[in-house]
């Protein structure tokens, strides 16, 4: 890499929301040594940082080259920020290093397969930030190595395939990745080629956040051995906080069905595994696909326009035919089995937003009025209704059979849709097959709240900032349900219990509700044991408590 550095730009000053647009989360002291300590391992290695920041790896790697034996190391990087690629050269200078620090985007630097460590923590932009050039050259870097990144991923992806094409055959690459390497959809291709081109692969999980500023649960990443894989497993190690890196405990062994999967599993014990497997087996469990379809809501481009409550339709004399039946924005209205006309009209009476400014072709003349108000408003000018035929006229969607809550901090929930009311996308809608349609309304939301479907739940899902799990309609259509044929075998076992449920849940009692649930469709029937409920109850308050505490240790 040497030789291939660019003259340094004119002095720019650095700021947190610089940073943060960039990506960049300078990395605790704690993860820097740990990660360099197991990548560099004699005084020889040549070492590389891909995204160098202020050099805290580059820094972590003179010291460890330097304690192995080498007098004055050469450490290589490459930064995109001209003061933080100066301040990274002066660091390295100043703690006894030679500083190789190429000021370029990383995208940008032909590989070179000349190094025996890659370390380093790439940079975290969202893929709604991650746009133009820098995503065009991302998607390229990465089919180099033949991996075929979609337009949902975010910069860290195409860095983590990038940084292993500089290492030489049986090189080592350790990165503090985000916790999306575990469970997005998105990363299933770097999913793969870890365990395709790698010989060993671990990763280290935090109970608690280690990078607050960045509202995102990390991993570690520890690969050893390029080009010497595939491997079938990926060894775990559990850590409190980064400090407790120094005390890591027995590690697991953890193979997934396919590397390309989803590897939440790894959070779950085989036991507390054994039940599921054992459902689907046969047949007593099967994927919410298989019940009907799972789509995203509508989207208005202005909800405050749109969505409005009985009391300000009154006010503005809107008629009925301007107007449909809305489920209100978010989803704290959807913690129940059911989702009535009575409940509607409660909401309303809360002053809930609960009908759709959704006026047909001729508007009527309270109607007229109110277009005329938003088109001075500029309510027009916002892409979603800019790029309509009809600004005012929100794309629609056929009310839902059930609401499914998407943001949540329990758990995803079933609800029917009693009301035919339409939904925004702060909620998901499921399609039911017809032949699965009445069943599925009456049934599936409280047959859902069983233990197994709770864990599944986090294993499919994922964990977003504050302690939230989320769940997308790809991810609800692999969600384990309760059968067809399992629910109306246990049909008037769950008939019996409704009420109950209903009431517990109406009190915010999920757990206890689940337990009614667990008798009458798993435990009655014979379909699993007692001991079965117990492993995947703990499994699922282990991944609960391990979600709430990294957001409480991120406040």
């Amino acid at each position: 890499m040497r030789g291939v550095s660019i003259a340094p730009l004119p002095h720019v000053s650095d700021t947190p929301d610089l940073r943060k647009a960039r990506g960049a989360f300078f990395t605790p002291e704690p993860l820097t040594r740990f990660i360099t300590d197991w990548a560099v391992r004699t005084p020889t290695d040549l070492v590389m940082e891909p995204s160098a920041g202020d050099a805290a790896f580059l820094i972590e790697a003179v010291r460890r080259l330097k304690d192995l034996g080498q007098d004055t190391p050469t450490v290589a990087g490459v930064e995109i920020h001209a003061h933080s690629a100066r301040v990274a050269r002066d660091r390295i200078t100043g703690a006894g290093g030679v500083a190789d620090i190429t000021h370029s985007d990383f995208f940008l630097v032909h590989p070179q397969p000349t190094y025996d460590a890659v370390i380093g923590n790439p940079p975290y932009i969202r893929y709604q930030d991650f746009t133009g050039e820098s995503r065009t050259r991302s998607r390229a870097a990465a089919l180099k190595a033949g991996v075929a990144l979609n337009g949902l991923a975010s910069s860290w992806a195409a860095f983590t395939i990038q940084s292993a094409l500089f290492l030489k055959s049986g090189g080592r690459m350790g990165l503090v990745l985000p916790a999306e390497l575990l469970s997005v959809n998105y990363a299933a291709p770097v999913r793969q080629f870890l365990f395709d081109r790698f010989r060993s692969v671990e990763l280290v999980l935090f109970n608690e956040q280690v990078f607050p500023e960045a509202e995102a649960d990390v991993v570690l990443l520890l690969a050893d051995g390029y080009n010497q894989g595939p491997t079938d497993h990926a060894v775990i190690h559990q850590a409190k906080d980064a400090v407790a890196l120094e005390t890591l405990g027995v590690p697991l062994t953890w193979s997934p069905g396919s590397p390309a999967d989803k590897w939440t599993g790894l959070l779950v014990g085989t036991e507390a595994l054994r039940p599921l497997r054992t459902l689907r087996a046969s047949g007593a469990f099967t994927d919410l696909e298989q019940w009907g379809d799972t789509t995203l809501g509508m989207v208005t481009g202005n909800n405050s326009y749109f969505a409005l409550s009985p009391a300000r339709v009154r006010e503005l004399g809107l008629t009925r035919q301007d107007l449909l039946r809305l489920s209100p924005p978010g989803s704290t209205h959807l913690r129940g089995l059911s989702l009535t006309r009575h409940q509607m009209t409660d909401l309303g009476n809360a002053d809930k937003a609960t009908w759709l400014f959704r006026p047909g072709d001729n508007p009527s003349e309270a109607a007229k009025s109110y277009i005329d108000a938003g088109h001075k408003a500029g309510v027009d000018q916002a892409y979603k209704c800019r790029v309509r035929r009809t600004w005012y006229q929100v794309p629609l969607l056929p009310p839902a059979d059930l609401l499914l809550t998407c943001m949540n901090a329990d758990t995803p929930r079933l609800t029917t849709n009693a009301a035919r009311a339409h939904h925004l996308n702060s909620v998901h809608g499921v399609y039911l097959k017809g032949e699965h349609h009445e069943l599925g309304c009456e049934l599936l939301p409280l047959a859902s709240l069983n233990s197994v479907t709770l864990l599944n739940a986090e294993m499919v899902g994922r964990s977003y900032g504050g302690g939230i799990l989320k769940i997308e309609p790809r991810e609800a259509d692999v969600w384990a349900m309760p059968s067809p044929a399992l629910v109306a075998k246990r049909a008037d076992a769950l008939r019996a219990i409704r009420t109950t449920v209903a009431s517990l849940l109406r009190n915010g009692d999920l757990l206890t509700a689940v337990q009614f649930v667990d008798q009458a469709l798993l435990l009655e029937s014979g379909t699993l044991t007692v001991d079965d409920i117990h492993l995947v109850r703990h499994a699922h308050h282990a991944m609960t408590t391990r979600r709430v505490a990294r957001a409480e240790s991120g406040r």
